[in-house]
């Protein structure tokens, strides 16, 4: 249970102040100690005069911060929860139901003046439900959920940083033993040369190890570097919003369980527990909200240099709102966001999927039964302009590719395989029997949940972070399964080959919650899919076309 103090917003709002401190000297001050007898709040100072009570403050000494729960509800949070969060100065008045939210005068006034169902928060009180007893439970297990989840990404951090500390130390164990083994080569074959020559000549080979180093492995290492600063800001921040979301969450979990009897006062706290716990839960990657399609364009993606008809094996939105696409042409295609292409770059091998790393970096799927290669490129997205990086040589099948804070999860068609993001297997989470049933993969927000499709029984499979089978969905009316994709919020996106349907899954893998794109839209054997939060729009890219279809949703 939560026995934290209330945290502090962006106005800096001290919900506990020392009553003496507020009264004698006009300053807020954070309180340290409530006295049920006399009714006032004390800071640690001003606690000493507390002492006026003789032998009772020794025998019901004030409630500290470790019992705050036993604090009443303050004036100051009264106010605040009355206080429209956007007119900061205006109280709430009314509740517009078409929009969900809490409304002052003033916005009603300017943004709900249309709207048909406004009603005023008193009118309310009798029939819209509170259940704050529920809410406090509610609240107790999501505040646990984000805990868990700062632990986990602040760990994730930490082995990022010691994977690349150990990568970098067996790259320079490397070049030690290039160094050894030509300066081996040169004594062993020293036989008639001279000692100037042999010194030359070992001069030469260790010049051009060096050289080498320099040229490939030190861009690697720095490659490498950047690769983790970004993940670990990317990680940093969003454990600063959990930071900010369990503060919170930890302000209603005490409000609720001290509001008393109060109906208006009750009503808000229920509306605003509900938000923050959608937030709560949004970050934990356990959205509920469904797409709602509201409109559709399909844009051309073919260039004249194109050898064959496009077929966009994967699809990445990148921060800036850029979208790159993998034609199965061997080539990669950068889109503007008007889906118009401004660069592309071309690989030696197939592509079978692909996924980000970092805002400017995707690494590519890339296999070639033929040759009997199988390799994950990276590809880096500078000023508009596409640029191969280091690439990883595998030893089984790549057929699908995501990634989570510096991990790779590579399906083979038969397993799923965990590596570091510089290429050392970790783990095998999953294998099946059959060809093509492990196909793509992607993974949740918070890394707890990994979803695969199986081409072949049609079905969607959610495992735990340990590989362990959670959950199977099927359906009849879903055959061939290729695209996946999950949104930041953990909303699950999957395509039918056969039929042609783009649909939107629980994220506990478990049931259909939409049918957001099908035949009649105009799509045609999807093959993959992704979410744009930039555009608000899900795009589709489809098999042996040219054509793209981007979905606008809400």
């Amino acid at each position: 249970m939560a026995t934290s103090g209330i945290s502090r917003n962006s106005d800096v709002v001290k919900y506990y102040c020392c009553t003496i401190c507020e009264t004698e000297r006009s300053v807020e001050v954070d309180a340290d100690f409530y006295c049920k007898k006399c009714l006032k709040y004390f800071c640690r100072t001003c606690i000493n005069s507390h002492r006026q009570h003789g032998r009772w403050f020794y025998k019901k000494s004030p409630y500290g911060k470790d019992k705050i729960m036993k604090w009443p509800l303050s004036k100051k949070i009264e106010n605040y929860l009355l206080a429209c969060t956007i007119h900061k100065d205006e109280k709430l008045t009314t509740y517009c139901a078409d929009h969900s939210q809490l409304c002052c005068s003033k916005c009603v006034e300017l943004n709900h003046s249309k709207c048909s169902k406004v009603t005023l928060i008193p009118e309310l009180t009798n029939t819209q439900p509170t259940d704050l007893q529920g809410l406090s439970v509610k609240l107790e297990t999501v505040l646990g959920e984000i805990k868990s989840l700062q632990i986990n990404q602040e760990a994730s951090v930490q082995s990022l940083q010691r994977t690349y500390k150990e990568h970098g130390a067996v790259m320079i164990e490397q070049l030690r033993g290039n160094l050894n083994t030509n300066i081996d080569k040169c004594c062993n074959s020293s036989v008639g040369t001279s000692g100037q020559n042999l010194r030359e000549e070992m001069c030469w080979s260790v010049l051009s190890i060096l050289n080498e180093f320099d040229n490939i492995t030190v861009k690697e290492l720095n490659e490498m570097k950047d690769e983790v600063i970004s993940i670990k800001g990317s990680v940093t921040s969003s454990i600063h919003k959990c930071t900010s979301v369990h503060n919170d969450l930890s302000q209603f979990h005490e409000i609720v369980q001290k509001i008393g009897n109060h109906k208006e006062l009750c009503l808000i706290a229920s509306i605003k527990c509900k938000h923050i716990i959608q937030q709560a839960l949004t970050l934990l990657g356990k959205s509920g909200k469904v797409f709602n399609v509201q409109s559709n364009n399909k844009h051309n993606v073919r260039i004249p240099s194109d050898s064959d008809v496009c077929y966009i094996k994967g699809i990445c939105v990148l921060t800036e709102g850029q979208v790159l696409v993998a034609d199965y042409n061997k080539r990669f295609k950068l889109l503007n966001q008007q889906y118009q292409v401004v660069s592309h770059c071309d690989v030696t091998e197939y592509v079978s999927d692909m996924c980000q790393i970092t805002p400017s970096e995707v690494a590519v799927a890339l296999d070639d039964n033929a040759s009997n290669t199988h390799n994950v490129q990276f590809i880096t997205v500078t000023q508009s302009q596409l640029t191969l990086g280091r690439k990883l040589e595998l030893q089984h099948e790549c057929s699908g590719i995501a990634c989570h804070q510096g991990e790779l999860f590579i399906c083979s068609d038969t397993a799923l395989y965990k590596y570091t993001l510089y290429g050392k297997q970790l783990c095998r989470l999953y294998e099946a029997l059959g060809y093509n049933t492990v196909n793509r993969c992607a993974v949740s927000p918070t890394g707890d949940r990994l979803y695969i499709t199986c081409y072949w029984p049609h079905k969607l499979l959610t495992l735990a972070r340990d590989g362990t089978l959670l959950a199977t969905y099927s359906d009849p009316a879903l055959d061939c399964l290729r695209g996946l994709h999950v949104t930041p919020a953990g909303q699950v996106l999957v395509c039918g080959y056969l039929p042609y349907t783009v649909r939107q899954v629980g994220w506990e893998g478990k049931s259909k919650l939409a049918m957001l794109a099908t035949q009649e839209d105009g799509v045609w054997s999807p093959a993959s899919v992704c979410y744009s939060s930039t555009t608000s729009s899900i795009i589709v890219g489809q098999w042996r076309n040219d054509f793209i279809w981007v979905f606008r949703v809400e």
